[in-house]
């Protein structure tokens, strides 16, 4: 199925593990794709890598700073003028953190802050102001299981991420007036490439706290990112989504 034929997306964060899923998951549901990631060369290795998969993508990579409005107002555009529209904003670049709070440094607790909450709204400002002048659209965050459960250190990583839902909801209120509906997902442990690097007897009890008994796969939150961007969601808006096999740690 296409289910977003037709539409443009821009996927932050998207170079490697959900994001990256998320960008392939979009083009091969006939999307036009804008892959951001921090830095050109990694942006460079995911585009090679898609386009030899399937050479007819339509995607494009850019490296913005995120917490710079006005190079995300520009990226923004960029995608608009090159694909035609711009229908979709997944904010999905991130960093977590695991410090004490004995030892946590207010300056890294302000970056974590900065990139993922500032940020978040920098893209959903710059992307809300084109969707509402072409008639809506579609904006989409990454949040986490801990912003529903907290986790027992690194504060900044889950405070940021109850932010994030706060802004999710707040926004699909006052947004939905302009036809853009905004929706965000929480994913639980994830077979990211910091999960995949982790030791077996670190993996085990993880599993252990999940009902469906496993980690979940990029491509398993990639899914519920392109329900929410399509049409089947036509009437969703305002939902932090958990996609975390029923884990509750």
């Amino acid at each position: 199925m296409e289910l977003l034929k037709g539409k443009t997306a821009m996927v932050t964060g998207g170079t490697r593990g959900i994001g990256y899923a998320i960008v392939k998951l979009y083009l091969d549901n006939g999307a036009s794709v804008a892959l951001c990631g921090s830095r050109q060369e990694t942006v460079d290795k995911a585009l090679d890598k898609l386009k030899a998969e399937n050479p007819d993508y339509k995607v494009i990579g850019l490296c913005p700073d995120l917490q710079n409005p006005e190079e995300v107002a520009k990226a923004v555009a960029k995608v608009k003028e090159t694909f035609g529209s711009f229908d979709i904003m997944v904010s999905n670049a991130g960093v977590s953190a695991r410090d004490s709070l004995y030892d946590y440094k207010p300056e890294d607790f302000a970056k974590t802050m900065a990139l993922n909450v500032n940020a978040v709204f920098n893209c959903a400002q710059a992307a809300a102001k084109v969707m509402k002048e072409q008639g809506g659209g579609v904006i989409l965050n990454t949040s986490s299981m801990v912003s529903i459960y907290g986790q027992p250190s690194g504060v900044a990583y889950p405070t940021s991420k109850f932010a994030v839902n706060g802004l999710t909801k707040s926004l699909a209120r006052e947004l939905g007036r302009d036809n853009i509906r905004v929706n965000a997902v929480a994913p639980g442990v994830t077979r990211t490439d910091m999960v995949a690097a982790l030791p077996e007897e670190m993996i085990k009890p993880l599993i252990a706290t999940i009902p469906l008994g496993r980690v979940g796969e990029p491509e398993d939150v990639a899914n519920a990112f392109l329900y929410l961007a399509s049409d089947m969601a036509s009437y969703v808006t305002g939902v932090i989504l958990s996609v975390d096999g029923a884990a509750r740690t």
